[in-house]
Formats: C-alpha cells, structure tokens, sequence
C-alpha cells in the first residue's frame, strides 16, 4: 500500500491560511534572494537554448577559474586519510593556526588563536554575527547597496538603517553620513572589496569611521552602555588590481581590533565557492559565543576542505602565484568591459562605469531610467537581457534605491571570448535606442 501524502497538504478550505497557521513570525517575512531568483530565471533561459551571457552569478566557473592545486590536492588527501568525522566546532586546529598566521604574514595583524573561529563559508559567520550580538529592534547601519543586509536583519529582527552611498566615493559610506545615526546602533557593516561594485573603501574614510566608532565607544564605555562594532567583511580583499591596495581597520587606527569583526572565506580569493570554508577573525569573547552557536547549528566546514585550505595558507609562494595568473585573468575580463563602456561613454552613449579596483564586479551604468519605456532599473535589465542577451544584476537588488541605472557585472562565469562577443551585442543595442529608425 502506498500512501499518498499529497492529500494531506492542502488547505481543508478555501479560507484556511496554512502559512499562517503554521510558521513563525520570522519565517512569514523571509523573502528569498532577489539576486538569485534573476540569476536562476537567467539559467532557464539558457537551458532552453537562449545565448546569454552570464553576468549574474557571484560565482566562478571551475571550467574558467579552477582552484589552487594545493587546495584540492590537499582536501582529496585528506578525505582519503579517513577525515570523515566532525570537525571541532570552531574549526580544525591546523587551520586556525593557518589562519592566525596568514594574517599575521599577509595584512600586518596578530591575533590570538582564540580570536579564529571557522564556519561553512563566510555566510554562516555573518549570520552568526547578527545572531549573537543583536538583540530584536537594535539598530544596524548597512551601506547602499549592499549585500545581503536586510535578509539578515530581517532574520533577527534588527532595525535596519541603510546610509546611501554615491559612485564619488565609491558607493562607501563616509563617517559624516554615519554620525546622526551612530547612537544606539550596535552593528555597521563595511565590505571592502565590495559586493556589488567592485570598489575599496578609502584610506582617509575608513580613518574618519574609525575615529567615529572609537568617539563613540568611549563615550559609552564610561556610561556602561552597549558597544558599537564594525563588520568588516573582506572576503574579496586578495582580490585588487593595479595601485589599488587592501586596508583594515587594525592598520589605520589600530585601537579598532577591540571593535572589529573580520569575516573572510576561501570562495572569492581562493574561487572556492562551493567548498564552504569561512572563517572569523574577531575579539574572543565574541568568538566564543560564535563557537557555542555552531555546536548547535552545525555550519561546520567540512574537515578534508578545511585541512586543504591549511595546506594552501601555510604555502604562501604556492597561494601567490595561484593568486597572480588568476588575478590576471579576472583583470582582463574587468577591463574589457570597462575600456568598452567607457568608449562608448566618448562618443556619446548613455553609460558610465568605474575602473576595476578589486573583487569580481564591475560596476556599470547604463543610463536610460526615466526615458520612455524604462520606468525602473528593472526595465534596464529587461532590455540588456532582451536585445543584447546580456545579464545583469540592478543595484536595487542590493538595496540602492537612490543611484538608478547602476548595475553589477560579475565577471567570474564566463570567459573572455564571451565577453567580447557580447559587448558589439550591447553597442548594437544602444545605438538603436540613441538613433531609432
């Protein structure tokens, strides 16, 4: 006998609200990711025969971007040593200390080994920041755009404050847009390299946030309220091309290590997507209940891929030259697109975009919202996707709501014979829109 389990899902009525009846408060306002569902919409799009090129997807492509040999030799030995079981709740000790010490030989800063604590990937470790330090209506200061914020701050009931930021300053904040909303608020989160647009925050802005969180610190260390710390989330930052160089806030004020959450992982330095080893880099105390959340949620790296990603850290002439030719090979994709959207810009079409300064992305705009037939960014996507085969990702996908046009292409999924053939694609399609027949 088989029983059919179907018929007992649906509603006994017509009235009868199974969600409501059923879920919680949080689970009700959940929205899924907006990135994502253009990104798989896309990907049935190509299955179906469509030639679209693929600017979506914050991911690499293994066929274009395979990772380090050391790393995947090293996880495949592993695995066949019979490293199979659970892995300590904080992380493996050999990579804990790879990781205390790649930081140490890399970016200049020292930390105790209680201050590393691993997680699947760099999203669980976000998570695990909100979850730990915020308590339902406390306030969190996300840029805009942004990634991912708002799903987090939704999930622990957090008051979210999105600052705007502009492409002059490279859609970072700046300490004079943070300071009216600094009291009370308990988390800012800065990415550099940035998600979605490619650009680092600067030396002399990152020195005036910093003066601001430690002001402010101190102001309520002596009232004994609740502290402000920053997020810094720099799992692109080997990621940067040219003269443009990494900063942390450690290394400008150097008080800040007090105050600072670093969360980092292998997937974007290291094209290590979906190996799912993050880790964070932060004061012990807040390690420690970090490290009490994973023993029940179990967002554990697997052991064989954290014991890879020791043997990768631990070689750091192996780790460079994996990092120079994929550097370069991300460059190339950036720089074809920018060296076009910026001829084009010359001779008079209607876009912009900023030269490649780190990550994956490339920030581009494409400047037809408020003409007719484009009443929103998602109109611009629609037409690029539509009359070049070009995806891409709205800004408003990452809650900028205020620079209309602006859009992410992330360069990670294709190679440079697609790019090239998709750039006369997008012209045609300008030049059409500019002088219609």
């Amino acid at each position: 006998m088989t029983i059919d389990a179907s018929h007992y899902f649906a509603p006994r009525s017509p009235e009868q609200d199974l969600n409501a009846l059923t879920l919680s408060d949080s689970a009700l306002g959940m929205r899924g990711s907006k990135i994502l569902a253009i990104s798989y919409a896309v990907r049935e799009r190509i299955a179906k025969g469509a030639k679209v090129t693929q600017f979506t997807v914050g991911d690499f492509a293994p066929k274009h971007f395979p990772v380090p040999e050391l790393l995947s030799r090293g996880s495949i030995a592993a695995l066949e040593q019979g490293h199979t079981n659970y892995p300590p709740a904080d992380g493996m000790p050999e990579l804990r200390k790879a990781i205390r010490d790649y930081y140490e030989r890399e970016l200049g800063l020292s930390y105790p080994l209680d201050s590393v604590v691993v997680g699947s990937g760099a999203r669980p470790v976000l998570y695990a920041t909100y979850r730990c330090l915020i308590n339902p209506g406390e306030r969190v200061l996300t840029p805009a755009p942004g990634w991912n914020n708002d799903y987090f701050c939704q999930l622990v009931d957090a008051e979210q404050v999105e600052i705007p930021c502009d492409p002059e300053r490279g859609f970072m904040p700046t300490a004079s847009a943070l300071r009216p909303h600094i009291g009370g608020a308990r988390l800012l989160v800065i990415c550099s390299p940035m998600n979605p647009t490619g650009t680092l925050i600067r030396r002399e802005q990152l020195e005036e946030i910093c003066d601001l969180i430690l002001e402010e610190n101190a102001r309520r260390e002596a009232s004994n309220e609740r502290l402000l710390y920053l997020v810094y989330d720099h799992v692109y930052w080997m990621l940067t091309f040219g003269a443009h160089k990494h900063i942390t806030p450690p290394e400008v004020r150097p008080a800040m290590a007090r105050y600072t959450i670093f969360s980092d992982a292998i997937s974007k330095s290291f094209a290590g997507t979906g190996l799912r080893v993050g880790w964070m880099v932060a004061p012990p105390h807040i390690t420690a209940s970090v490290k009490a959340l994973m023993t029940h949620v179990g967002a554990w790296a697997p052991r064989p891929e954290q014991l890879g990603t020791a043997a990768l850290l631990n070689d750091p002439a192996a780790m460079h030259a994996f990092m120079r030719e994929f550097k370069g090979k991300l460059q190339a994709r950036l720089d074809a697109l920018y060296e076009a959207f910026m001829r084009w810009k010359r001779e008079g079409l209607p876009v912009d975009a900023i030269e490649p300064q780190g990550a994956m992305y490339l920030s581009v705009k494409v400047d037809l919202v408020g003409r007719e037939g484009f009443p929103d960014n998602d109109a611009v996507r629609v037409f690029l996707l539509e009359r070049a085969d070009c995806a891409v990702i709205p800004f408003d996908c990452f809650g900028d709501t205020q620079n209309l046009g602006w859009m992410r292409f992330s360069v990670g999924a294709v190679g440079l014979d697609e790019v090239a053939a998709c750039l006369p694609k997008i012209e045609a399609a300008l030049r059409a829109l500019e002088s219609p027949q």
